[in-house]
């Protein structure tokens, strides 16, 4: 089945006119965000001098390299390395469908993502997904909403109260309404720390029940790579795609600033440093890429759930 499911992902890139692509997996930066933990190596030259090295957490630098080159549609499907991570859902190493459209908004790539689970459901023949409990049929109309609604229907937060104009956020303000609605927070919050804590106990259990879900509009703190919306500089381009509470897939519309993006993956690096006692350096030749990557949407696909669902 997870061969048919693969053979069938494929026919549709081609169908799409995507160019599959090969990303190499050892990388100069493995990513620039706080809570992504990476494998590090060391490669040694005929010299005998070591170089560090990283497995990639994801093909993300080197496809967006690729766009920048002139491709247009480009798709990856290989294995990715994530450190720090194992569970039901979690596993230190897995495989990621990866892919880009140049010059088309982030809704193109979600129209793809819905078809491809559809598509998976097809092949296995399954009506329904099932995880603990609940249940998603592929085929219905996915439910679209913000995360601001998500967390206020779901949690009884008011989230963008705690953003400011420019995207900073209020740890203390979202801490107080937690203990408002009786939810348990820790010693010395983060703010990010705890919107992963809301999110992951409060709202994801509900998302994509009998439907799938598409959670839109992430608040630009938690969208390090994604370019901000243009009518609430709070939020970004960010959507995550759940079925059975199970995320499934992260996409954006990419971010191609790179003053910007370096200041954000400097801001990233210090909150690393600061809770974890290590830092990742940045790509510069990304960096550079940016300044001629076209607009572009993406998304990551978990495709190991997917089939595990299917």
């Amino acid at each position: 089945m997870r061969g048919r499911i693969e053979a069938a992902v494929r026919g549709y890139l081609s169908g799409e006119d995507f160019l599959l692509v090969d990303p190499p997996g050892l990388q100069r930066s493995p990513g620039n965000e706080v809570h992504l933990h990476a494998f590090a190596t060391t490669a040694i030259g005929y010299d005998g001098v070591g170089h560090p090295y990283y497995l990639h957490t994801s093909p993300e630098f080197s496809m967006k390299k690729l766009l920048a080159a002139g491709e247009t549609r480009i798709a990856s499907l290989g294995h990715v390395w994530r450190n720090r991570e194992r569970g039901a859902l979690h596993h230190p190493e897995f495989t990621m469908l990866e892919w880009y459209r140049a010059h088309e908004p982030y809704e193109a790539v979600m129209d793809d993502c819905v078809a491809l689970i559809r598509l998976a459901a097809q092949t296995t023949g399954a009506a329904a997904f099932r995880w603990k409990g609940r249940e998603c049929d592929p085929k219905a109309e996915p439910e679209r909403l913000s995360v601001a609604e998500a967390f206020a229907r779901h949690a009884g937060i008011d989230l963008l109260s705690t953003v400011a104009a420019d995207g900073s956020t209020d740890a203390a303000a979202l801490a107080s309404q937690m203990k408002a609605a009786g939810i348990a927070v820790p010693a010395e919050p983060d703010w990010s720390y705890l919107f992963t804590l809301i999110l992951t106990e409060k709202v994801e259990p509900h998302l994509g029940s009998g439907r799938i879900t598409i959670l839109d509009r992430y608040p630009a703190a938690e969208a390090a790579l994604a370019r901000r919306a243009a009518d609430d500089r709070r939020v970004a381009e960010r959507f995550e795609v759940y079925a059975c509470g199970v995320e499934l897939a992260n996409g954006f519309g990419e971010l191609t600033d790179p003053k910007e993006q370096r200041a954000r993956f400097l801001t990233e690096m210090a909150e690393k440093e600061r809770l974890y006692g290590e830092r990742y350096p940045l790509d510069e030749d990304f960096l550079a890429a940016l300044a001629i990557m076209p607009p572009a949407s993406g998304i990551a696909l978990g495709f190991d759930r997917l089939v595990m669902l299917a």
